[in-house]
């Protein structure tokens, strides 16, 4: 009731890749809770622990909504948590904000007094959400505004595969803005003492405690915000999940999936962008008042 087509569309391509293979083929009161756990540890191996989690919900519905009409004796989802069955993905180093404290944090990012670098950076963090590193090491020859895309090498990927960020135009304007400050360099983010070395990686970090978010963001934490939040408006989890670079993916196969759903993740990261810029007018609106 209330969701979307795309809602319906996305929950059934993820039940006909992850749990119709393992359980389809069974009579509703022959499904186990090994079955479901099986499910979630495969889906898990992907780099993908909040579809995993889905996955479970999901089955819970399907069994509650059965066992309403006698369809089915008892609900296996409901034996256990998710949690007791994955590994743990949060840390200390990896928190983040609530979707609901975000508009405050964008205003107060958008007017952060440090260095130029720095409040560019954290921008570029909020609308493309790569790896903290991925960014403060990017040459610029890695910028395309032709094509508004960011090629990153293997070598510079935690996964050692090659990635595309589609840039929203929200990024392209950042990156255009910092090229006035550090177009003649090599880095797009040097070092305040050594020019031919990236700015440190505590930079961004150090910036969120001086706004007041210390134990509370971390640059990591825009990837896990991203991840949830367009997850929840019915964004496909395959898309989502390659442009987190999360898919396990071989060298075979590498240099043909970095490309795969350009077209879609680039719809994808636009709508993100023009999200985060609703939520930062929320926050003005907020501060202001």
């Amino acid at each position: 009731m209330g969701k979307s087509p795309r809602h319906a569309e996305t929950l059934m391509n993820r039940l006909e890749a992850d749990v119709f293979p393992v359980i389809g083929h069974l009579s509703i009161d022959a499904v186990q809770t090994g079955h479901i756990r099986d499910i979630m540890l495969t889906i898990e191996t992907r780099g993908a622990s909040d579809v995993a989690k889905r996955a479970h919900q999901s089955i819970g519905q399907i069994f509650r909504f059965a066992i309403a009409r006698e369809l089915a004796s008892r609900n296996p989802a409901a034996d256990f948590k998710p949690r007791d069955v994955l590994a743990a993905t949060e840390s200390e180093n990896f928190a983040r904000v609530d979707e609901k404290d975000l508009p405050e944090l964008l205003a107060k990012m958008d007017d952060y007094n440090g260095d130029a670098l720095t409040r560019f950076g954290l921008k570029l963090l909020a609308y493309c959400f790569p790896r903290t590193s991925e960014l403060i090491e990017a040459p610029w020859t890695e910028f395309d505004f032709d094509r508004a895309r960011w090629e990153i090498p293997p070598e510079r990927m935690k996964m050692k595969t090659p990635h595309i960020v589609p840039l929203s135009r929200q990024a392209v304007e950042v990156l255009r803005a910092l090229r006035l400050l550090t177009g003649n360099g090599k880095l797009v983010f040097p070092g305040a003492k050594d020019k031919k070395r990236p700015m440190s990686n505590n930079t961004l970090l150090y910036a969120l405690y001086r706004l007041g978010y210390e134990g509370r963001m971390t640059g990591h934490g825009f990837r896990g915000l991203a991840s949830t939040i367009l997850n929840e408006n019915d964004f496909d989890d395959e898309h989502v999940d390659l442009q987190l670079a999360h898919m396990k993916r071989n060298k075979v196969s590498a240099a043909y999936n970095h490309a795969k759903y350009l077209k879609q993740r680039t719809e994808m990261m636009q709508w993100w962008a023009d999200y985060l810029d609703t939520q930062l007018a929320k926050g003005r609106r907020a501060l202001a008042a």
